[in-house]
């Protein structure tokens, strides 16, 4: 848990500032739950009495539901913890995580309110996590508008399923967002319909970090997604000669030795670090589209054409550093295009990119693309040694979700992952 290292009180005896202010905020909440006959969030004290306990200040609020809570137990909700926060005027809280609670129309209320006050409020949230939570159409109408202004730069709605209306109130408020830089929708009931709509959210805001994984986009849906990102990049490669790339600066003439495309990786790299924040329009650096039917059980031609769209995005973006296609079955001719188009891209010289896919393909291929694609710690480990054929390595619950990772022999590390709900 993040906290902020605070100096110690001046007076010997003397509790530091940071622990005057972390009691006085924890007294207050409990005011307010008994004010509000609800429970005081028993992850909230713990947070705050270790804060207190080291001395330092409290950056993150996991507000959860209790494993156990004994028949006509209050509930534990949202709104004192924003009141508080306002009142005390705590200002070192910077992230929010909400899990598994039926939050109502007042809270979501509080909270757009909150983030919409941003460069004015005592609480400049950068982080909203509302995982596995339960909002009704209102809410996420309300939600979608006050995101329109927040300044929030990762936001995470994983497991809290949409339906069409109240994903487009969501997708509606994320459109001309300057500062949201990381996005994630993991196991919100997204179908092909909601691929044009996220590809034009990306095209006109800056996120650069979009996680997917476990909706059922399918061929059509990954397809339109990948369109506009595809057209970018080739735009910005054939006009290099001629234009800067935006917000870089003018690039130097070709170098000898040096190909267009390594020039376009370095200025997209500044982009990267430097513009991430300002920088709008249809790039991503990070896209998990993992376990979303991609495969070839849709229309006739859909997973080729995704294919051909996804090698186009490999070959010629220099912005994208790591796709996750896990769980999805491609088939050997999908991944040996894939297999050409990460040569093709070292070939012109693109930074390294990252790409995760079934092993349900040949052996000799899979091995390729991951020698062709950079090596993660946590999917690729060398030095692990398999003696079975087909073991679990990891198996936990989270949320209700299972999550296991298989290895193979030969190949080592955990190459294969799914979710199953």
């Amino acid at each position: 848990m993040p906290r902020v290292k605070e100096g110690k009180g001046k007076a010997k005896g003397t509790p530091p500032p940071v622990v005057v202010s972390l009691q006085k905020f924890l007294k207050t909440y409990e005011k307010h739950c008994a004010h509000s006959r609800t429970s005081v969030c028993p992850a909230i004290w713990r947070d705050l009495k270790s804060s207190i306990t080291s001395e330092q200040s409290l950056r993150r609020f996991t507000l959860l539901r209790p494993d156990e809570s004994p028949p006509g137990h209050t509930p534990v909700s949202l709104e004192p913890l924003l009141v508080t926060i306002r009142e005390e005027h705590y200002t070192a809280g910077k992230e929010l995580c909400i899990w598994g609670l039926a939050l109502s129309n007042p809270e979501i209320a509080r909270l757009s309110w909150l983030l919409e006050l941003t460069g004015r409020t005592p609480c400049p949230l950068t982080t909203l996590e509302i995982i596995n939570c339960k909002m009704d159409t209102w809410s996420l109408g309300r939600l979608g508008k006050a995101l329109q202004f927040s300044g929030l730069h990762s936001l995470v709605l994983d497991y809290c399923r949409f339906g069409n209306e109240e994903i487009e109130r969501i997708f509606s408020g994320l459109e001309n967002n300057k500062r949201l830089q990381g996005l994630s929708l993991r196991y919100c009931g997204l179908g092909p319909g909601s691929g044009p709509r996220l590809g034009l959210v990306i095209s006109r805001s800056a996120v650069c970090k979009l996680h997917l994984d476990g909706n059922d986009l399918q061929c059509s849906g990954a397809l339109a997604l990948l369109r506009p990102l595809v057209e970018y990049a080739e735009t910005q490669e054939k006009d290099l000669p001629a234009t800067a790339v935006p917000n870089t600066g003018s690039l130097p003439p070709p170098q000898k030795g040096s190909s267009t495309l390594s020039q376009i990786a370095k200025s997209s790299q500044a982009v990267t670090n430097k513009k991430c924040l300002i920088e709008a329009g249809p790039w991503l650096v990070k896209l998990h589209l993992a376990d979303n039917g991609i495969d070839g059980h849709g229309e006739e031609g859909s997973l080729l054409e995704f294919t051909q769209m996804l090698t186009r995005l490999i070959k010629h973006s220099a912005h994208v550093q790591e796709i996750d296609l896990g769980n999805n079955t491609l088939g050997e001719k999908a991944a040996a295009d894939v297999l050409r188009a990460l040569r093709a891209r070292k070939t012109g010289r693109l930074p390294t990119l990252k790409i995760t896919v079934t092993p349900r393909i040949s052996s000799d291929t899979f091995r390729s693309i991951l020698k062709n694609s950079k090596k993660s710690n946590t999917t690729y480990r060398k030095k692990k040694k398999v003696r079975s054929r087909m073991s679990v390595l990891v198996s936990s619950i989270h949320q209700g979700a299972l999550y296991s990772a298989w290895t193979f022999p030969g190949v080592g590390g955990a190459i294969g992952c799914r979710f199953h709900t």
